[in-house]
């Protein structure tokens, strides 16, 4: 079923070249707060920042190491953090300092799959190079999603979070 090339999903039978490692959201999970048919009149939406009334977000990046794998566990989310803030990230956004401006206190604001409640954990936010999303680290004590992050997983441990996160996506179709 998996080896280092092709990987197969249980659900479904499809067969992925390699792992499949990277999973995100598109939108922060306050966006299905908002009925349909004021979207429009009330978020603006880019593809790394997002506006909702006057709650600010941003687009960030968890990384969990895979300990026995030349590859990491992915997840792109969203994270609220104060308007200062996000107006600071417009100003630097394209600036090369920006990798040197002090992390950034948020919330997050994204499901992650297979690590139960995560919305509304406490992250801090690095700034990379432009054109790259912000590195997310995860500082809700004892939260099994800051353990992963901190610690590693194993390829095996990996594996069951990809089939548990597709099994979910394919059932949701």
């Amino acid at each position: 079923m998996l080896n280092e090339y092709t990987f197969t999903c249980l659900c479904c039978g499809k067969t992925y070249e390699g792992i499949p490692l990277c999973f995100g959201n598109e939108y922060p999970d306050y966006y299905f707060t908002v009925p349909t048919d004021e979207i429009k009149d009330r978020v603006e939406l880019t593809e790394s920042l997002c506006v909702i009334d006057d709650h600010f977000f941003h687009r960030g990046r968890i990384t969990i190491a895979i300990v026995d794998y030349h590859e990491d566990l992915i997840f792109n989310v969203w994270t609220s953090i104060s308007k200062e803030n996000f107006e600071l990230r417009n100003q630097i956004w394209n600036d090369p300092k920006r990798v040197e401006q002090e992390p950034y206190f948020g919330w997050l604001n994204t499901i992650v799959p297979t690590y139960g409640n995560t919305l509304n954990i406490k992250t801090l936010a690095y700034e990379t190079e432009p054109g790259f999303i912000p590195n997310m680290e995860i500082i809700e004590e004892n939260h099994p999603l800051m353990i992963d992050q901190q610690e590693g997983i194993t390829l095996e441990k990996a594996k069951q979070k990809v089939q548990m996160i597709l099994s979910d996506q394919h059932s949701t179709k």
